[in-house]
């Protein structure tokens, strides 16, 4: 008797948590979906699996499998289109029983397309780990700010792209602007998180991004878009 009360207990946990699961879905649906009628945006709650081919160079966008977007939110931000959405991957790991087990995983992220030829370059805060690292030899790119690569681990292959990027202005910026995960690729930006956005966190990642296109050098403008001096 005690065994079925056990089970029972553990049932009725589960179909709480799945309830609790659902109107708590149902209440970031509608506060994402008041923001975008706020801001100009249109907003999907479907799925989107075609993230990972259209952002293929963006690494958050290629971990695990059955991947796709969802809660979808499609604007501009002038003149640049801007597309926010949550992310959600798959992996696997086997228990030492032989069983598979199945881990998800969700995180938000905001993408600015700019249209300009942009060369890789990851920014993120940096972390107990890096520190580590360092000290071993696999060292990040540093800059002149010694607060600013105390605070972020930067990489590219193309360390005078970075330096052009992350000059003086834009490392002020993001010292005291939000933290995110950045990643430039093709033409695009990515600001994103390893957990999922809070609503006012969106708008937040797009100004972060913003702040640092408007933040471009003219000279480095010039040369991405091929014009003469």
């Amino acid at each position: 008797m005690e065994g079925y009360l056990i089970f029972f207990l553990f049932a009725l946990l589960a179909i709480g948590l799945m309830v609790l699961g659902y109107f708590q879905a149902e209440k970031r649906k509608k506060e994402l979906a008041a923001w975008a009628g706020q801001n100009g945006f249109t907003f999907d709650p479907g799925k989107d699996r075609s993230l990972d081919e259209r952002y293929a160079d963006f690494s958050c966008l290629r971990s695990g499998s059955d991947r796709y977007a969802y809660n979808l939110l499609r604007g501009r931000r002038d003149p640049f289109p801007a597309l926010g959405f949550d992310y959600h991957y798959e992996t696997y790991s086997t228990d030492s029983k032989g069983h598979q087990e199945t881990h998800h995983h969700y995180f938000s992220a905001m993408v600015i397309e700019t249209g300009w030829p942009l060369r890789p370059l990851f920014i993120r805060p940096e972390g107990f780990f890096d520190k580590l690292t360092e000290l071993l030899g696999f060292d990040d790119i540093d800059f002149e700010s010694t607060e600013f690569s105390r605070s972020f681990y930067v990489k590219s292959p193309d360390k005078k792209w970075a330096y052009d990027v992350l000059h003086q202005k834009t490392m002020e910026f993001l010292l005291n602007a939000p933290r995110f995960t950045l990643e430039f690729s093709g033409n695009a930006v990515i600001a994103y998180r390893s957990s999922t956005f809070a609503t006012a966190d969106f708008p937040a990642a797009l100004e972060v991004i913003e702040g640092i296109l408007n933040r471009f050098p003219e000279y480095l403008l010039r040369e991405m878009k091929g014009v003469e001096p």
